[in-house]
């Protein structure tokens, strides 16, 4: 919040082991009370039997208008089998589906192959997840939702592949919408390739990709190919958890924290660097979104009627990021030392001022869950 976000969508992601509707009620029982901004989940789907429709038909008459598929993690989170029936359901719901894009049979192949070989450290991430794995997945995905007529959405797309085999089905007429997420805007793999295992805190999937990617999304974020900037965010501490993949990189948990950068990030390197103007970082940075996830015009707009949700921002206003001064509760920063050109000078929700200059002023437990209808 003190970033400028006002309204977090979180993933709540039961294993193929759990009981969907068990897991809703979980995420949202450690939500409510404890956020100080307003929030909803996409509500992942990791196996579709018999059961699952009954279950998520009930989320979404609680207010979720959203899923959450993976396209990797075999054995786990992935739904590759059950993914027809998934878009099926979601189109006959009118949900959208929110796609992790990665080809998990070659991830897995790729992973064994290099552990074989002695290659356990945190530089061999991304040549386990090559940017032909993920646009393998997007292909797939783009394949049954052109089936089905399922809207779908690829989450934290990171590769000039990826982003034009999304493009090609949309002007096919598919209705698809692409994410990028802000470090892979500003990072690239070198940060991984350090001589000592500090390249695990750079560890996500997908992975950060050759800097020479970066162009091409920032053109098709300024263009409008790549509709959103999202963070992914998953705050994992560098010691004892991104810890575990100390001789083994396929242990890292996967994850870069960078939700309370976003805002200052894409100002800073996209609109002052001159790659975006102001109009692109506020569509894709809050009205696209709600749009799409069904929370349009309450936020994502300044009109009569909307929550007033609202970030005044110095643009003028120089600092740096760093782990001992950022508000998130996670141990380290992967944007340590960097400056930024701005900062959110005022954060409104609901009306209420919840942050000035760049301090908590407000209420822990005044977030709401907001209830969403599908609208797709």
């Amino acid at each position: 919040m003190v970033g400028g976000t006002t309204t977090l969508i979180e993933m709540c992601c039961p294993s193929r082991f759990e009981n969907p509707l068990e897991a809703f009620d979980l995420w949202r029982s450690k939500a409510e009370g404890r956020s100080a901004c307003d929030y909803t989940f996409h509500m992942g789907v990791s196996r579709f039997d018999d059961t699952t429709a009954d279950q998520l038909q009930q989320i979404v008459d609680a207010g979720i208008s959203s899923l959450k598929i993976f396209l990797a993690y075999q054995g786990f989170f992935g739904i590759d089998a059950e993914l027809f029936r998934t878009l099926q359901f979601a189109k006959e719901s009118g949900l959208i589906v929110t796609a992790h894009c990665e080809n998990e049979t070659a991830v897995a192949q790729l992973q064994s192959q290099l552990l074989a070989a002695g290659q356990v450290a945190p530089r061999f991430h991304e040549p386990s997840r090559p940017p032909v794995v993920e646009a393998e997945g997007v292909h797939h995905l783009m394949t049954l939702a052109e089936l089905t007529g399922a809207h779908v959405y690829c989450v934290h797309t990171s590769c000039e592949p990826a982003v034009r085999a999304a493009e090609e089905a949309r002007r096919r007429g598919g209705n698809v919408w692409t994410e990028v997420v802000i470090p892979h805007l500003v990072l690239d793999q070198t940060a991984t390739e350090t001589s000592d295992f500090e390249g695990a805190k750079y560890v996500m999937s997908p992975p950060l990709r050759d800097k020479k990617h970066q162009s091409c999304l920032w053109a098709a974020l300024r263009n409008r190919v790549i509709h959103t900037v999202a963070t992914d965010h998953a705050p994992f501490d560098f010691v004892s958890q991104k810890e575990m993949g100390q001789d083994d990189f396929t242990k890292i948990p996967n994850g870069i924290p960078s939700v309370e950068d976003r805002i200052n990030l894409l100002y800073t390197y996209g609109v002052k660097a001159g790659r975006i103007d102001l109009n692109t970082l506020v569509d894709a940075g809050s009205t696209q979104a709600a749009k799409l996830f069904g929370l349009y015009p309450r936020i994502g707009t300044i009109q009569p009627g909307s929550d007033a949700d609202l970030v005044v921002y110095d643009p003028d206003c120089p600092g740096s990021i760093s782990a001992t001064t950022h508000h998130m509760n996670v141990d380290y920063s992967a944007f340590e030392g960097w400056d930024i050109a701005g900062r959110p000078e005022v954060v409104t929700v609901r009306g209420k001022v919840q942050v000035q200059n760049e301090t908590f002023t407000g209420d822990t437990n005044y977030g709401q869950f907001l209830q969403r209808s599908p609208n797709h």
